[in-house]
């Protein structure tokens, strides 16, 4: 199992600092899953747009490098507890400790 982080949305600010379409958050979801069991998380988070010495043209952006933005905005620490928190939905899954439903 490896958790699957995916930017799903790009928030951008118009102009900013005579740059044009600046990326200042961005939507995400971590998914993992273990044949029928899965987990999964989403959230959002900003960019610190005050330095944009090494803007790039947001026709240029690759989903690989908004990941490697959102993991870098998010620290190492929140990173690692949402894949745990992604695993432990999983394991949850496997050996549930409550059931709903109905007998009829």
């Amino acid at each position: 199992m490896a958790a699957t982080w995916t930017v799903t949305d790009i928030k951008r600010v118009v102009s900013l600092n005579s740059k044009e379409d600046v990326i200042s958050s961005l939507h995400w979801t971590c998914t993992d899953n273990d044949g029928d069991h899965a987990g999964s998380a989403y959230g959002s988070v900003g960019l610190d747009t005050s330095d944009l010495s090494s803007f790039i043209e947001f026709a240029d952006v690759t989903a690989d490098k908004a990941v490697e933005w959102l993991k870098d905005a998010l620290g190492e620490e929140e990173v690692k507890s949402t894949e745990e928190s992604v695993a432990s939905q999983i394991e949850y899954s496997k050996n549930p400790k409550s059931k709903t439903g109905v007998p009829w």
